[in-house]
């Protein structure tokens, strides 16, 4: 079978691939990953919504929660005053740093093809 073949009978979303863009998709998702991934420890909710710029508090909560739902980042809640939560990658978070490893090398190839 070729690869058109295959790719004409095959739902993508149900793919590998599919799955893990489920996951990690979205505007600024992969960015948390890497900012939580580029610290090792706990991050605070400030600290990664100054990190990352244009995002909104609501984007940022929403991102979080579906990363963690996922397991790919822990949510702690600590309940003091003034109450604060942070947050960190999981095992399977850390499992994803190869990849995003992989797309930074990309992305400064590109970006230094593009200067010369």
């Amino acid at each position: 079978m070729s690869d058109v073949d295959y790719v004409n009978q095959v739902d993508l979303a149900q793919t590998g691939f599919g799955y893990t863009m489920k996951l990690i998709g979205g505007k600024y998702k992969l960015l948390i990953l890497y900012a939580l991934a580029l610290n090792e420890k706990p991050v605070r909710f400030n600290m990664l919504e100054r990190q990352l710029g244009n995002v909104t508090h609501k984007t940022l909560t929403n991102s979080l929660q579906e990363l963690a739902h996922a397991g790919l980042v822990k949510r702690t809640a600590y309940s003091e005053i003034p109450p604060h939560v942070d947050y960190q990658l999981t095992d399977q978070g850390r499992s994803l740093l190869p990849v995003m490893d992989t797309i930074c090398r990309w992305g400064e190839l590109q970006l230094n093809q593009q200067t010369c």
